[in-house]
């Protein structure tokens, strides 16, 4: 599922709802280029494979590989929201060139294996109000799922194979906010159930950072559609097979050594969820983020998990120490910057350091960061992160006195702004929030 617990994208501590209308005139940006490629060793995605495939979130195991046999039809039913037809249409030709999954669109009323339902976000909230949107076994209709709470039936322990699945999106939210639900949803729905922190170029990941399916995700997938592996195969019998396996769809990780993640402790998770998560209250989430960052660094870490520990610090500190978060980003600005598929995590970083630049009358500075960060926003393909870089800077331009370029940067941002954040109000509200925040008012 997708967790509204962690949201990386927040400018400075605004983390409000998302918009809960959508304006039917949001544009689709098509200047997004794709993920980079695979550079950890085979060794590393063996272990990584086999923790996503055998663990779930709540931490219990899975006792067998579960698939879907032959070909797999989705279809979309509810409250569809405008783009989402091309969003979806776009994932699953992705589906079928990058992972070799046979998936196809049938239309609403047809027979599926997955279907996936729009809901009204409140709706959604009531049933898992930690999610932004979830995936259930066994069901097809949000109706069927409310009577089968708490049955055997919702149990992903229990299956034997997958024969029909249901996803849950809000459908009164964000363009983006739809689409990254399509990728993540959909992707547990045919392939893994778990997350892990320690994936930095993958959705399977509760921080939020990758808003699309990876080149590690679609490896995944293609590995868990390998002809070699079978439904019913326990951990064993798949850990046997996969070093073949991997060797011959990733022969450029055919080398020793390289990245070592080890497994994450529950008390880092539970200070993360405590710091930036719906459990935490003022007057514990600075002192959990301070928590993760000892436990990051007593355990040695020097990957993106290190990187998260100090970006969770600067969000926490951003309220009533601006100094002290602009020092915890740096920290995890340098963290990002070493690592090869840290751009995504870098870009948001970045942009924190530039709205923390803005609002100290450091206009020249958030240009300069905001610039840095464009590029690996577009190529995250995270519109919202994009349009709020480019808001930034246009406010920078406008203190600068240079309104002609803030004027033309700001219709330039639209297009992104309406498919991040959602209809023309939405767009709005965030621009008059980094404007308050370019006049040295509060970031949230």
């Amino acid at each position: 599922m997708r967790h509204l617990a962690v949201l990386p994208f927040c400018l400075l501590v605004a983390c409000g709802p998302a918009p809960v209308a959508v304006s039917k005139a949001a544009v689709h940006p098509d200047s997004f280029s794709v993920t980079g490629a695979q550079t950890r060793p085979n060794a590393q995605i063996t272990a990584d494979f086999l923790d996503l495939e055998f663990q779930m979130e709540s931490g219990q195991s899975l006792p067998r590989l579960t698939r879907f046999e032959g070909p797999v039809s989705v279809r979309m039913t509810g409250a569809v929201p405008p783009l989402a037809e091309q969003d979806l249409t776009l994932l699953l030709g992705r589906l079928r060139a990058e992972a070799g999954i046979d998936v196809a669109q049938v239309p609403a009323g047809a027979p599926a294996q997955i279907t996936v339902e729009f809901a009204s976000r409140a709706e959604l909230r009531r049933l898992e109000p930690s999610a932004a949107c979830f995936v259930a076994p066994n069901v097809t209709t949000l109706t069927e799922f409310r009577a089968r709470r708490g049955s055997a039936a919702l149990d992903w322990q229990g299956l034997q194979r997958r024969d029909r699945l249901a996803i849950f999106v809000p459908a009164d939210t964000s363009p983006q906010e739809v689409r990254d639900c399509l990728h993540e949803e959909i992707a547990q729905a045919l392939g893994p159930l778990n997350d892990l922190f320690r994936l930095p170029d993958s959705v399977f990941n509760d921080d939020n950072f990758q808003s699309v399916l990876t080149d590690f995700d679609m490896l995944v997938l293609r590995l868990h559609y390998a002809p070699a592996l079978a439904n019913g195969m326990t951990r064993a019998e798949v850990a046997t097979r996969l070093p073949g396996l991997i060797a011959a769809l990733n022969p450029q990780g055919a080398y020793p050594g390289g990245w070592t993640r080890p497994s994450t402790p529950r008390a880092w998770t539970d200070a993360l969820r405590t710091a930036l998560g719906t459990p935490g209250t003022a007057a514990t989430r600075l002192p959990a983020a301070k928590r993760m960052l000892s436990i990051a660094q007593s355990q040695g870490w020097t990957d993106n998990r290190l990187g998260f520990s100090w970006f969770a610090l600067g969000r926490l500190l951003a309220p009533t120490d601006p100094a002290g978060a602009e020092r915890a980003y740096r920290a995890a600005a340098q963290v990002y910057a070493r690592l090869p598929d840290g751009g995504v995590h870098l870009s948001h970083v970045l942009m924190q350091l530039a709205a923390l630049s803005l609002g100290s009358g450091r206009p020249e500075q958030a240009m300069t960061l905001a610039d840095q960060a464009l590029p690996l926003a577009m190529r995250g393909q995270n519109a919202a992160l994009q349009a709020s870089l480019m808001m930034i800077k246009a406010e920078a331009l406008t203190q600068l006195g240079r309104d002609t370029e803030a004027g033309a940067l700001r219709l330039d941002s639209l297009a992104a702004a309406r498919y991040g954040f959602g209809d023309a109000q939405a767009v709005r509200a965030r621009e008059v929030e980094i404007a308050t925040l370019a006049r040295g008012g509060p970031g949230g």
